[in-house]
């Protein structure tokens, strides 16, 4: 995607594979600063701090710190040491372990002397992987957004649609999940508009979505996380798209907090609900959300205290809450199937439903 007319990527690896750059997302929307990582504890520092975040990303980044542990030491020890540390960043989304595997069952058959070369060429390939991945959900998910702008009976006017948390090409490594649809849309000359809850407490779609959007000529609006239900009961919501750190075999979905609310309110206003979900998100292995999900629970202060810039540019972080007062901050909750009307896949659109996925992930010729 372009910043300021200029090709960007949130990740990347430098020429000499000794390093990756990498956007320090705590610094947007008011600074723009990229950061070199050079040893797989930093990229786990990077991970666990969210200066990098969103399921397809941390795992792109992963594989990067693995092959960073490569370069030190290519040992079947050190191997596995480095990718046990590096899951131990971030517990809920499942793209960072799906990554660490599919790096570790190219390497595990090697030679320790061709593995540095091998894990540089694996992670290349699992982020060029994920932008064509992503590129593909933009073009089902666009289907979806055709047909309401051609819907019978429209008065004109934009396509509405409502997102949550920062589910673009911000938290990926090109395109975005549940943005990749908006962007190729607004490509395509079709009227869009997007409100974009500012989602609190790390307000990831104020921050990041909106910034996002505004790079791309995207018309926007941030509000606040209890808006999107009055907006949908006026009818001012044609979609909302989300994006998901791990969806369950029978359909249930793991996303950023508040997300299980908008299901209910759109579920209340039949607006669509749907959730673009790449299939390395997909965890076979787990069926109930509620009860076998690992819900992070990250630092009261996010919850407690907010930063922002102040008139002469400085970023300051002030203190929303009395002295004392306890907070609790999960950092995840889960849809049940029955609220989602779709899963928006690299495959194509299917049924939150146990048996569409499985079919979904079988083999194809």
């Amino acid at each position: 995607m372009l910043v300021a007319g200029h090709p960007t990527r949130p990740v990347r690896a430098n020429a000499a594979q000794d390093g990756i750059v990498v956007i320090d997302q705590r610094q947007l929307p008011h600074r723009l600063v990229f950061e070199t990582l050079a040893t797989p504890q930093a990229v786990f520092a990077a991970i666990r701090d969210m200066w990098v975040r969103g399921a397809p990303l941390i795992g792109a980044c992963a594989a990067y710190g693995l092959a960073l542990a490569v370069n030190e030491d290519a040992s079947d020890a050190a191997l596995e040491g480095a990718a046990a540390s590096l899951r131990r960043a971030r517990p809920t989304a499942v793209n960072l372990a799906w990554a660490l595997d599919r790096l570790l069952l190219r390497l595990r058959p090697l030679p320790a002397a061709a593995r540095r070369a091998a894990a540089w060429s694996e992670a290349d390939a699992i982020a060029e992987d994920d932008v064509a991945c992503n590129a593909a959900i933009g073009r089902h998910g666009l289907a979806l957004i055709e047909a309401v702008a051609a819907r019978p009976g429209r008065q004109g006017g934009p396509v509405n649609l409502l997102t949550h948390c920062n589910a673009g090409w911000l938290a990926t490594v090109d395109w975005g999940t549940a943005t990749a649809p908006i962007y190729q849309a607004h490509a395509a000359g079709i009227a869009v508009h997007v409100w974009v809850d500012e989602t609190r407490p790390r307000n990831q779609g104020a921050s990041l979505t909106a910034w996002e959007l505004g790079q791309a000529g995207v018309p926007h609006t941030v509000i606040s996380d209890n808006a999107g239900g009055h907006l949908m009961q006026h009818g001012r919501v044609d979609l909302v798209m989300v994006g998901c750190d791990r969806v369950t075999a029978r359909g249930d979905v793991c996303n950023k907090i508040g997300t299980y609310l908008k299901a209910l309110a759109a579920r209340d206003n039949r607006v669509p609900f749907f959730v673009a979900m790449p299939t390395s998100t997909l965890d076979l292995s787990l069926a109930d959300g509620l009860r076998e999900i690992e819900i992070e629970e990250r630092s009261p202060r996010e919850q407690t205290h907010l930063t922002g810039r102040a008139a002469d540019g400085r970023l300051v972080e002030v203190q929303l809450t009395p002295e004392g007062s306890g907070a609790a901050n999960p950092a995840f909750d889960v849809t049940p199937a029955r609220l989602v009307t779709g899963l928006i896949t690299e495959r194509g659109i299917v049924e939150a439903e146990e048996g569409a996925l499985r079919r979904l992930m079988e083999p194809r010729a």
